[in-house]
């Protein structure tokens, strides 16, 4: 393979080899379900699918673990996520987690993000991680203090090799529960004593109590990939102490190498600052589907590299919708043709020649490592060149028509999930809505250029009681649904 990687163990680009030859062993750090997903959620999801995705077209065959946190995951205040949630339902804890387990998986399917091969419960796998609680204790790399087990950092010589942390510059309290009883401010829980008000508790050799957050990924990966795997994913504002910890605990236990290539996505943010449930500032994936099509939304997640930040905006938004009306129209204006094409089955070399590059540009951004905003590049250039070969009516050939569009349905559909193999005839849904949008703002730009401001205003305020908002920009007009 000729993929390069940017590995955060390493910190730098290195070429990317699995242990086995086209055979990818990958987990994912998945949802904590207590609520529904937000386009946060999205911005790691839909970039970890198109890596799935795109090994796949390179002909691996990949194993894909996402596993679900349903216990064990602690606010900073030291509560459970899912019995806060439980509490605010007025649920069950289980009953909380089957609802939310099947809101995210609806979202992710709504957005075309190709599902785990394996989707592993935290509280499945208890009995494991008590083992594996037990092993550490074994080996002088945790300790137990009243019900409750730690895995001691100052034991673990490389802690930090992740995020780059050493141990004496941690500061108390830096995401890490401070307790008395530690030997080590910064040494994690790896089993805590539950209380008896507390819902979600198992048994175990130091008692009744319920797993860390972090051996829950440690056990589950390495139950379903192996104790060395080729790819952890994840999002970068879990490297400390998540993932660091993750590390720490399996590395310990198996004396083995836990991941070889560390891949971990930027954050999604509204006017720079990370889109997040506590802080309020978030649109619920089923929000967004309202607003905009499944394709637009894994445009514009696509629009940067998976691990920079991407700031959200209803501008970018609309520009990702438009791109994509674009690709899709020419898609449909090549299956249009074929449908009446000549059934010669054989294609012109001369057209397929020339569009050749197109598909190694595409190819040559996405080996490097996933470059996602070059990639969409070079497919709306092949999507300009076919335009023209359409325009010039140069092509007739059924067999050139049908390698064009098994490029759309290979570059743009397989790998980036933005075309779809079956797309709603012209003048469906968003696409209707759009097309007339732009006919409609060109007009009342007409009247505005004509100085006609009453028919200007009119028409904008017979949009506004449709529910459709218009604004005046400087880089010209857009519009948005007022739901």
């Amino acid at each position: 393979m000729t993929l390069q990687v940017y590995n955060y163990l390493t910190r730098q680009k290195e070429p990317f080899k699995p242990q086995e030859r086209k055979r990818v062993n990958m987990y994912v750090c998945g949802p904590t379900v207590y609520d529904h997903a937000h386009l946060g959620h999205v911005k790691l999801y839909v970039a970890m699918d198109v890596v799935v995705r795109y090994l796949r077209y390179c002909g691996c065959t990949v194993r894909y673990v996402q596993n679900i946190t349903d216990v064990g995951h602690l606010l900073d205040s030291g509560e459970d996520r899912i019995l806060k949630g439980a509490r605010r339902e007025r649920v069950e804890p289980m009953e909380l987690v089957e609802t939310y387990s099947a809101s995210y998986f609806r979202d992710m399917d709504a957005l075309g993000v190709v599902r785990p091969n394996i989707s592993p419960r935290a509280s499945c796998h208890i009995p494991e991680q008590i083992e594996w609680v037990k092993t550490l204790l074994e080996k002088g790399f945790a300790y137990e203090v009243n019900g409750n087990v730690y895995f001691s950092v100052e034991k673990f010589a490389e802690y930090g090799k992740l995020s780059g942390r050493r141990i004496e510059d941690l500061e108390p309290g830096a995401r890490v529960e401070v307790r008395e009883e530690k030997r080590h401010p910064a040494d994690f829980a790896l089993w805590k004593r539950a209380e008896a008000e507390h819902i979600l508790q198992w048994p175990s050799p130091w008692g009744w109590g319920y797993p860390g957050w972090h051996i829950e990924c440690s056990v589950m990966a390495t139950k379903y990939l192996g104790e060395t795997f080729d790819i952890h994913g994840g999002g970068l504002e879990n490297i400390f102490p998540h993932n660091e910890c993750e590390i720490a605990q399996a590395e310990a236990a198996t004396g083995k190498t836990f991941a070889n290539y560390w891949l971990l996505t930027g954050s999604l943010t509204i006017d720079g600052v990370k889109m997040s449930k506590s802080l309020g500032n978030y649109l619920s994936i089923q929000d967004a589907l309202r607003l905009y099509s499944p394709y637009a939304i894994r445009a514009f997640i696509l629009s940067a590299h998976y691990r920079g930040p991407l700031d959200y905006s209803r501008e970018a938004m609309e520009a990702a919708e438009q791109g994509v009306r674009r690709l899709h129209n020419t898609v449909r204006a090549v299956r249009s043709r074929l449908k009446s094409a000549s059934p010669q089955a054989t294609a012109d070399l001369s057209y397929i020649a020339d569009l050749d590059p197109y598909r190694d540009a595409f190819i040559a951004a996405m080996d490097d490592d996933f470059n996602t905003p070059q990639a969409i590049a070079a497919l709306h250039d092949f999507a300009r060149a076919v335009n023209k070969m359409l325009d010039s009516q140069q092509i007739a050939s059924g067999g050139t028509l049908a390698t064009i569009d098994g490029m759309f349905r290979d570059l743009g559909g397989k790998v980036l999930g933005i075309i779809p193999d079956d797309l709603e005839p012209p003048g469906v849904g968003q696409e209707l809505l759009g097309g007339l949008m732009e006919i409609i703002l060109d007009l009342r730009q007409q009247y505005r250029l004509e100085q006609k401001w009453q028919e200007a205003d009119a028409l904008r305020e017979r949009l506004l009681e449709m529910g459709i908002v218009v604004e005046d920009r400087t880089e010209g007009p857009s519009w948005r649904l007022e739901l």
